[in-house]
């Protein structure tokens, strides 16, 4: 695989492959969300771990935060235009791994087993 190529890849996953943050992107599709709406749509995301991810894929200009000076504060994020230019790959990925899910289905049951017991 040629050099270049590589690195776009590495760029791809370092940007939208945080624990989280595809699972993010996905929620903000074609919605403006608060934060405590993400929050509960992603229970299983600690605080901190989620202020975190919206942080970085702010800093990567694919999510918005917009703050309004009220009391208590109120916060919403929603994606950007660029951010929405991840549609198709976040598709792709969804489809892929479930895909792979279906292929692997016993290990992926005996591994969900084990974190039940």
């Amino acid at each position: 695989m040629e050099v270049e190529r590589m690195k776009d890849i590495n760029t791809t996953l370092e940007v939208v492959c945080g624990k989280w943050k595809a699972i993010i992107l996905l929620e903000l599709d074609n919605k403006t969300l608060r934060f405590s709406e993400l929050k509960s749509r992603l229970p299983d995301v600690s605080h901190q771990t989620l202020i975190k991810q919206l942080k970085e894929l702010e800093e990567e200009g694919l999510v918005e935060r917009k703050s309004y000076p009220v009391v208590p504060p109120k916060v919403e994020y929603s994606l950007t235009s660029y951010g929405k230019s991840l549609e198709g790959l976040l598709l792709n990925m969804s489809e892929w791994g479930h895909r792979h899910r279906k292929n692997r289905k016993k290990e992926y049951d005996d591994r969900e087993n084990m974190k039940l017991s």
